[in-house]
């Protein structure tokens, strides 16, 4: 979820779902070790429980970026060892990691050492073509016996070569039946699934099998899915539309007053409606170059008071 999952889409998306774990976008050991710290691990006081997920594979750094994450406030620090994409292979780490578990071990003993806040891992299945459970099992059992405890479980092979990013989170086959192995065969462990989940039935669903589920793309796409989860098991009531538009409506004023462009707090809001009437006037709406260049967080409230007044087309 690089470039995805940002402060702002993070805070949208906590009004939505108001006890929800979010996850920040991977942010790679050199972009904290010679970058603008601020701007990569800033985040606003509502997203709480936040967990940091960072990317790299040399365990001084990373448990330098761990304690920085503990300082800044985070609630947990993810290890990324399942993203496939090539520039990530070019450093050296996510998913590329898992095969070389020893080296994943000796980062999570560093950041462990480092921290006080739980420290995690994001894993796909297997690597390319290899569908052996022993792979995998053999993986988490490394990390195990180095003491994680929380694994959060892509459940799809990664193929490094040959497959876009796009393309590793649809080809592969999903295989939840072996996910389910690892949680029997490790059950002091805490199993998180994630890859495929895309409507609230199925997430409910699961949710009976394991101690987590995680939503990626299906968030970013269709963010009301998160409402739908939280009212299905039971959670606090949520905002009220209405009062969601008030809410980001006022995180936008405050967020033009740092400079932030407007456009980067709408673009998360853009599928909120799907499925809705007018929804396309909405994404028109919020999406609207000449509009959003004004930087007026109105704009945000016009584009629901155009949707309120559609009407359903009587047959």
């Amino acid at each position: 979820m690089i470039d995805v999952t940002d402060r702002h889409c993070r805070f949208f998306h906590r009004l939505l779902a108001p006890r929800a774990r979010l996850y920040t976008e991977m942010i790679t050991t050199g972009a904290l070790m010679h970058g603008d710290v601020s701007r990569h691990l800033d985040f606003d006081a509502t997203e709480h429980p936040v967990a940091l997920q960072l990317g790299g594979s040399e365990p001084g750094a990373l448990a330098r970026s761990a304690r920085l994450g503990q300082q800044w406030g985070y609630d947990e620090i993810n290890l990324n060892c399942g993203c496939p994409s090539a520039r990530v292979q070019r450093g050296a780490f996510g998913a590329c990691l898992m095969a070389e578990p020893v080296l994943v071990a000796d980062c999570v003993k560093a950041m462990q050492d480092a921290v006080s806040v739980p420290v995690t891992v994001k894993h796909r299945l297997g690597l390319d073509y290899d569908e052996s459970y022993d792979f995998v099992r053999d993986f988490v059992g490394i990390l195990h016996d180095a003491g994680c405890r929380v694994f959060i479980v892509h459940a799809r092979n990664a193929v490094l070569k040959g497959l876009s990013p796009k393309d590793n989170r649809q080809i592969p086959p999903l295989r939840y039946d072996v996910a389910r192995q690892l949680k029997t065969d490790f059950p002091d462990g805490v199993f998180v699934l994630n890859g495929g989940i895309t409507e609230a039935g199925q997430s409910r669903a699961l949710l009976n099998e394991f101690d987590g589920v995680m939503l990626g793309r299906a968030a970013w796409h269709q963010p009301g899915v998160l409402s739908e989860i939280s009212q299905l098991i039971g959670e606090p009531p949520t905002l009220t539309p209405d009062e969601v538009v008030e809410a980001m409506m006022t995180y936008a004023e405050s967020q033009q007053s740092k400079g932030v462009p407007l456009r980067m707090i709408t673009r998360a809001m853009l599928g909120w409606m799907t499925g809705r009437v007018g929804a396309r006037q909405w994404r028109r709406t919020l999406s609207d170059p000449e509009l959003l260049n004004k930087n007026d967080a109105r704009l945000i409230g016009r584009a629901w008071d155009d949707l309120q007044q559609q009407v359903v087309p009587i047959a």
